[in-house]
C-alpha cells in the first residue's frame, strides 16, 4: 500500500475535528470537494471507512475514531518538534487551541488573547466554544478553559481570574408588575433563565449570607448553555438571571439591569483557568501564555 503522507493524516484530523468537510477545507485553504476526494482516497487505499457521510453530517465511524486516537500523538509530537525549533530561535510559532464555554471566551479574549498576539507576531490562536467538557488533548486543542471544579482531576490548573463574582440581574420591564425579590426564595415565584452546564445538568443557583448557605433549583420556562444568551435574554426581559458580575456590570451602570439580592451572592466562587496535561512536555506557545496569565495576575 502507497505511503500515507502527512499531509493527509492532518486533513483527515481536521475534518474530524471540525466535523465537516467545508470547515476543515476553509482552515486548510483548500476546496470542500477537493478535500473530500482526498479522504475518500485515503479511505479507498485504507480499505477503510474512516466517516459516515449524510447530506447534514460527517461522523468518525468507530474505525475512523480509532485511527483519529492512534495518530493524535504523532502529529502532537511533530507539532512539537517544529514549536521547538521555533523556540530555538527565541520565539514561539505555530496555533494556539483552545478549548472553552462561551462565556469564558469572553472573559479570556479581552484583553488576554489581544496581549498573547500582540506579544508574539508568529502565533496564531484558535479558540473553540462549547459548553459540553470535551477531551482536549484527545480533540487536538493545547489547554482547556473552565471553572477550578470542571477541571479534571489528573490536569494542571492555571487561574485567570481568581474570583468570579455572581449577580442575580433583571430588566426594569421585567420587574416592572413584579414583587422585588428579597431573599433567595422569593425567586420561585419568578421566571428564571436557567443554566444547562456542559455536563447536562441543570446549574442550582447559589446563595450565601453569614452562616447561611444554599442552592436553589430555580423556575424557569427557558434554559440557555450560553451566557451570552442569557444576558440577552435578561435584557429583553424575559426572565431573571444568574451571571457574573463583570458580564452584567456596564448593563447594570446604564440602567439596563437592575441588580438584585447583592446581600445574598457568595463571597468566593471558583476560579476560572486554564488546565493542560502536567505528563506531557508543556509547548513554548503554551508555556508563553502561561507566563502572560501568571504576569497578569502577580
Amino acid at each position: 500500500m502507497p505511503r500515507t503522507s502527512l499531509a493527509e493524516l492532518e486533513a483527515f484530523a481536521t475534518v474530524a475535528r471540525q466535523g465537516g468537510f467545508r470547515a476543515a477545507a476553509r482552515e486548510l485553504g483548500v476546496s470542500s470537494s477537493g478535500l473530500s476526494h482526498a479522504i475518500a482516497a485515503l479511505e479507498a487505499r485504507m480499505n477503510l471507512r474512516l466517516f459516515n457521510r449524510t447530506t447534514r453530517s460527517v461522523v468518525l465511524t468507530a474505525a475512523g475514531e480509532q485511527f483519529l486516537e492512534d495518530i493524535i500523538p504523532a502529529l502532537a509530537a511533530i507539532d512539537g518538534a517544529i514549536e521547538n525549533a521555533g523556540e530555538r530561535q527565541g520565539e514561539p510559532m505555530g496555533v494556539l487551541r483552545l478549548n472553552m464555554a462561551a462565556g469564558a471566551a469572553r472573559f479570556v479574549l479581552a484583553p488576554l488573547i489581544r496581549d498573547y498576539l500582540d506579544r508574539y507576531p508568529r502565533m496564531e490562536v484558535e479558540i473553540v466554544s462549547e459548553a459540553a467538557l470535551v477531551d482536549v488533548i484527545g480533540k487536538g486543542f493545547d489547554a482547556g478553559v473552565r471553572l477550578l471544579d470542571a477541571v479534571p482531576p489528573d490536569m494542571i490548573a492555571v487561574p485567570i481570574i481568581p474570583q468570579v463574582r455572581l449577580a442575580v440581574v433583571g430588566s426594569p420591564a421585567y420587574l416592572q408588575d413584579r414583587p422585588i425579590p428579597i431573599v433567595p426564595r422569593d425567586l420561585l415565584a419568578h421566571e428564571c433563565i436557567r443554566y444547562r452546564l456542559g455536563s447536562g445538568r441543570i446549574y442550582r443557583w447559589e446563595f450565601e449570607r453569614g452562616d447561611e448557605r444554599l442552592e436553589l433549583e430555580v423556575p424557569g420556562r427557558l434554559t440557555l448553555d450560553d451566557s451570552g444568551l442569557m444576558l440577552d435574554a435578561a435584557l429583553k426581559g424575559m426572565g431573571l438571571g444568574y451571571l457574573a458580575e463583570e458580564t452584567v456590570a456596564p448593563h447594570v451602570r446604564d440602567g439596563q439591569l437592575v441588580q438584585l439580592m447583592a446581600g445574598w451572592m457568595p463571597r468566593e466562587e471558583p476560579p476560572l483557568c486554564l488546565y493542560y496535561p502536567g505528563r506531557r512536555h508543556v509547548p513554548a506557545k503554551l508555556r508563553a501564555f502561561i507566563d502572560l496569565i501568571r504576569s497578569r495576575a502577580g
